[in-house]
């Protein structure tokens, strides 16, 4: 493994609205517009022989739409394949909208397509009742809840539609497009089998959410999955990562400006959740819920959005430190679960 590089960021701006940014001449940059505090989506671009293979499309927005019409007018060439990287809302939302303009097969992993539909249909204990029943016993307050119950399933408002067949991508795969090898790269955590995209030849990372540049992506844990340890999955998929992308690789984020020190950022992650970890080790000598130490972990307002991942987050985190014996588990006497510091 090479030494960390400190990180370097190679382009200053992203592109303008509605057009594309070359980065080299197999691969251009798109930038998409979200609803959310984190206001938008990077997607990518890859020479794909007679054509451009897509990674990720953008939130089910009308102007999100809108721009991908202008897109597909002026683009030289078709679209050949539509890559998603995971199921989340601003990577897969408007899949099969593209695909009925386009008619291009998508790719992604087995676990993402079938959390995806589990998702939208609300089926296997996935859905907003089971996380609602999730959060109480967990310790949120009325209010959080009521707002999250009002919202609904705010899934199907980011995918509008889901395709019905897909191409799968498997573990250290080898996609050829426009003539270079594309290493499929599995990580969990932040999703069930996030596909990120490693070119040896280019040097290029195309990491999805799995490795931003300036936050931390959300790590929660799932009702159907109550007690999983996600955060140790995310931390062990990034150490996976620094070990496959030599350095000085290019690392196209999904979120934030291409950068390059892989080695650096992961490091700086590392220490980053062990920070909330001991943070939450300390506030838990007395039992304490995750509801209790939401304020704790995130000492600004909330919103409905933020609240949602903030819990998944917050209970990741306790079921860590339970897994590595930092923590105790019981039930109180009102049912909620609470942590204690061992």
């Amino acid at each position: 493994m090479n030494p960390s590089l400190p990180l370097v960021f190679p382009f200053a701006a992203p592109p303008p609205p509605a057009t594309w940014l070359e980065l080299d001449e197999d691969i251009r940059w798109l930038r998409m517009p979200l609803p959310f505090a984190l206001d938008h989506i990077n997607l990518w671009l890859l020479r794909d022989g007679p054509g451009w293979a897509l990674v990720d499309t953008g939130y089910a927005l009308p102007e999100v739409k809108q721009t991908w019409e202008g897109i597909l007018a002026t683009l030289d060439a078709p679209l050949t394949r539509i890559i998603a990287t995971h199921f989340h809302p601003d990577h897969l939302g408007l899949a099969r909208w593209l695909q009925e303009r386009t008619g291009v097969p998508l790719y992604m992993t087995a676990g993402e397509y079938l959390t995806a539909h589990a998702m939208w249909h609300e089926v296997g204990g996935h859905g907003p009742q089971p996380m609602l029943e999730q959060f109480r016993s967990h310790g949120l307050g009325a209010a959080g809840l009521a707002a999250l119950a009002e919202r609904g399933n705010a899934y199907r408002k980011g995918v509008e539609g889901l395709p019905v067949t897909y191409e799968r991508l498997l573990e250290g795969e080898l996609l050829s497009l426009g003539g270079r090898s594309w290493r499929i790269i599995c990580g969990q955590g932040h999703s069930p089998e996030h596909a990120s995209l490693y070119c040896a030849e280019q040097g290029v990372l195309i990491s999805g959410d799995m490795l931003l540049p300036k936050i931390s992506t959300n790590v929660s844990v799932f009702a159907v999955n109550p007690t999983a340890d996600v955060l140790g999955l995310y931390l062990a998929s990034l150490q996976r990562l620094q070990a496959q992308v030599p350095e000085p690789a290019l690392i196209l984020p999904s979120h934030g400006l291409p950068f390059r020190g892989l080695g650096q950022r992961v490091a700086e992650l590392l220490e980053h959740h062990e920070t909330r970890l001991c943070l939450l080790e300390e506030n838990c000598a007395v039992p304490r819920s995750a509801g209790d130490l939401l304020s704790t972990l995130f000492p600004r307002p909330l919103d409905t959005h933020q609240t949602m991942f903030a819990m998944g987050e917050a209970i990741a985190h306790l079921n860590h430190l339970e897994k590595a014996g930092r923590l105790q588990r019981s039930t109180g006497a009102d049912g909620k679960i609470l942590y204690l510091r061992v």
